[in-house]
């Protein structure tokens, strides 16, 4: 039982390790690399105190050498689904009714685990599964997840702490409680760290979870849990399974005890997602909290006043970090004409000191798409740029899968600001660039704002104060993360919370005690100390 206000740590952004040559991070790095390549492990589901194997076992390779076996996970059924949620309800009373400060124990060991003895396993699976370099991996795998698990704790403590006042006579309080039932938790394969922070976040709550994460995150999501057991994460509060997602949906969707679905993924699934729920809502015991962040159509628009060379810098990091398969890539561009000649000289000449291969050699800045399905989705775009009179690629536009799933850093160039790139997600190493006339520079800033449904992030270039105060207002709805003279990524847990409105999600901000506050029901305590032994009150006297 309590038997204190504690304070928890008070948490700071986890320190980014560089490993330049000669680090001995890099050389840590590059050992763990290449022990988890010469590996062929067997992943099996978590769930309860169970580690699940399946006859039906899925091969687990890197995009960018796709010809490799990193070894094999096991893929469940519908039993397995139902197996999960009994697992999660066991569970339930014993981690709800465990004292808080113990919660947040288990989840500050398990950053300490990741920043150290696990730092380097953690990032060389996500480099391996996901393709991602090694500053990449860096800055999700080990320290943004590791930022969400301290600060987590600290908004937790914080929420418990937030307390009514109380008049005379009478003690008002409120307890945070738990929903009543179980979170799915559905998580991408572009960050790790998304993937351990989604059912990580209502667990640190009081909650229990069914997670399942993408196929192609599950190398990566494998560590993760090999962490939280490690951490001490007693059985069956989290448990993660791998299944077809109707599978998974068909029976979590229809369970009374279904209480929460917290997402990462595709405007389309999520809107299906929510529409299920809402048509199932009459089974449930409670209004189920859904919290989801989902695509963008992220911009960069630079007024006449910005420096060209940072425009360039920002569109060649913010587009094609990560193979633009960032929720928050730069995936469309406008320019001022009388600065276009400047900024395309520079981006030219990024893209073209751009290395492209494996993730095992750190000279690259570039590496492989997720999988096959993708490759092939953003060849399509490409292809199509190339038969249309309205784009002109002026660099890239080539691709091969022989070997990995590469496709070439691409910048089309359109006279159509309404051309299928400028509108539609890519979640690929593409982003067009539409040149305006400084004197539509207000109409531009209308064309960005309506142009896509989505509203997730976008970047502001200028140094005129009253172009950037005028263009904030006008996009305040364009984007739930703004940026001003930086590129449209890098959200950093406990300085810009992250999500986005309109057909971005529910903008409920990861990174951010808002996020927590969504994994709570909160009861309101009124305990009168000494209670009125008379019903009449003084205005009912005569005198």
């Amino acid at each position: 039982m309590l038997k204190g206000f504690f304070n928890v740590p008070s948490p700071e952004n986890e320190p980014v390790k560089s490993y330049a040559p000669g680090s001995p991070e890099r050389a840590a790095l590059k050992s763990a690399i290449e022990e988890a390549r010469s590996a062929k492990i067997d992943i099996p589901m978590y769930i309860g105190g169970e580690e699940i194997t399946t006859e039906k076992k899925l091969p687990l390779s890197p995009p960018h050498d796709h010809q490799h076996l990193l070894g094999h996970f096991n893929e469940g059924d519908a039993g397995h689904v139902e197996q999960a949620i009994d697992a999660a309800l066991a569970a339930r009373e014993g981690w709800t009714k465990m004292s808080w400060e113990h919660r947040a124990s288990i989840f500050l060991k398990a950053a300490e685990l990741i920043a150290g003895p696990y730092r380097c396993k953690i990032n060389a699976a996500t480099m391996l599964g996901q393709s991602k370099n090694a500053y990449q991996a860096e800055i999700d795998s080990a320290c943004e997840l590791i930022d969400f698990l301290r600060f987590n704790v600290s908004y937790m403590a914080e929420i418990y702490k937030e307390q009514p006042q109380s008049s005379p006579g009478v003690w008002n309080r409120i307890e945070q409680r738990p929903l009543e039932g179980f979170i799915f938790a559905l998580t991408p394969f572009n960050f790790t760290a998304i993937a351990g922070n989604l059912p990580s976040a209502p667990a640190l709550m009081g909650n229990t979870v069914v997670w399942k994460p993408a196929y192609t995150q599950i190398y990566a999501a494998n560590v993760i849990m090999e962490v939280f057991k490690k951490a001490g994460l007693p059985d069956g509060v989290i448990n993660l399974i791998y299944v077809d997602g109707p599978v998974a949906g068909d029976i979590i969707f229809e369970h009374p005890d279904f209480a929460g679905l917290h997402f990462t993924g595709s405007t389309q699934v999520f809107q299906q997602l929510w529409k299920t729920i809402g048509e199932n809502i009459h089974k449930y015991k409670a209004y189920p909290r859904i919290v989801g962040e989902t695509g963008g159509k992220d911009f960069i628009v630079a007024h006449e006043s910005a420096y060209p060379q940072e425009v360039a810098t920002a569109i060649t990091r913010g587009a094609f970090e990560y193979q633009g398969q960032k929720c928050s890539a730069a995936s469309r561009a406008y320019i001022p004409s009388g600065m276009w000649d400047e900024v395309k000289k520079y981006i030219l000449n990024d893209v073209k000191d751009i290395n492209m291969g494996g993730v095992e050699d750190f000279s690259n800045f570039f590496n492989a798409v997720i999988d096959e399905k993708s490759f092939n989705k953003i060849a399509q775009y490409i292809d199509d740029a190339k038969e249309s009179d309205l784009v002109e690629i002026l660099v890239g536009g080539s691709y091969d899968k022989s070997e990995g799933y590469f496709i070439q850093p691409t910048i089309l160039l359109t006279k159509d600001p309404q051309y299928t790139t400028m509108c539609e997600e890519i979640f690929g190493p593409v982003i067009t660039i539409y040149v305006y006339q400084e004197e539509h520079f207000l109409e531009t800033l209308e064309l960005i704002d309506q142009t896509s449904p989505y509203a997730l992030t976008g970047a502001l270039f200028a140094t005129d104060r009253q172009v950037i105060e005028m263009a904030t207002n006008k996009l305040v709805n364009a984007a739930g993360n703004f940026y001003i003279n930086d590129k449209p990524t890098g959200a950093v847990v406990g300085q810009q919370p992250f999500g986005g409105a309109r057909g971005s999600g529910t903008n409920d901000k990861a990174g951010s005690m808002i996020n927590l506050l969504r994994w709570v029901s909160p009861r309101t305590i009124k305990e009168t100390l000494v209670p009125p032994t008379d019903f009449r009150y003084p205005f009912m006297e005569e005198k």
